[in-house]
């Protein structure tokens, strides 16, 4: 999974590239989680079988990330991908349900998680067993009905349901904590009633054993905290604020492309 997710990091900087467009930070910082959640934990159906694992990427900003993913898991083509940025092309700068794999609209920060703890309950009430995935972004956070929806999961006791936060520490205008403070993250939480655990997002193996510990069978809903650098894999984009949505010149996309290719010969 490791060279799966260096591998689509070339192609999500050749998107954005081409396309002049993108969050490439948020991206990148966001690409080993879904990259373990596509290859190693999700129950996915091309045809949206009723016992799929629903996942919704509530930080739909960052949707090259996910249109990445999902051409390399096979949902999306090559030709279909090319056409991002382009003029009636169906992939979006936020992620709609016309596109093969995406379960729901996206990108109006903070709703990701009320419908997640829908599709829990519904699945709860129709007695399937399928689990339910958000993927937020750590600024999403100051949005008030994030806390609606974790108060109702933990009064409906869904522990068929999985919060992610890519908790990468930098939103569009400064860091997270001079913007709207977050932390204690964990603590915050537990208050609400959920299981948390935190994980180096960074790191494929964590990430897997972190999803690998899930119990989903105790009446709680999951938060897993996903501790990630901004524009991972990229070093003169990592940790840098300008990359919220920055997009490369031919000579940085050369050097990005380069960095990634080293990783994936070592």
């Amino acid at each position: 999974m490791e060279e799966i997710a260096a591998q689509t990091r070339k192609t999500l900087l050749e998107v954005v590239y081409k396309a002049k467009a993108g969050h490439t930070g948020g991206d990148l910082s966001a690409l080993n989680m879904l990259v373990a959640l596509y290859f190693h934990t999700l129950k996915t159906s091309f045809e949206k079988k009723t016992d799929y694992d629903r996942f919704i990427m509530s930080k739909g900003h960052c949707a090259e990330a996910l249109y990445s993913v999902l051409h390399a898991k096979g949902f999306i083509s090559s030709e279909l991908l090319n056409t991002y940025g382009h003029f009636g092309s169906l992939l979006g700068g936020h992620p709609t349900v016309k596109v093969p794999g995406v379960e729901v609209n996206t990108g109006a920060l903070g709703h990701g998680l009320s419908i997640g703890v829908g599709l829990a309950i519904a699945a709860k009430m129709d007695k399937k067993d399928y689990k339910t995935f958000v993927l937020m972004g750590d600024g999403e956070q100051g949005e008030g009905s994030i806390y609606e929806a974790a108060m109702a999961a933990n009064h409906y006791k869904l522990d068929n349901l999985v919060a992610i936060i890519d908790r990468n520490g930098l939103q569009i205008s400064d860091t997270t904590e001079n913007v709207m403070s977050l932390e204690p993250l964990e603590q915050r939480w537990n208050a609400l009633g959920w299981q948390v655990s935190s994980t180096n997002g960074d790191s494929m193996k964590d990430i897997v054993d972190a999803l690998n510990e899930i119990d989903f069978a105790n009446n709680r809903p999951k938060m897993l905290i996903s501790r990630t650098t901004k524009g991972k894999g990229v070093s003169f984009m990592e940790n840098a604020l300008k990359w919220h949505h920055g997009v490369p010149n031919e000579a940085e996309y050369v050097q990005a492309i380069k960095e990634i290719q080293n990783s994936i010969n070592q």
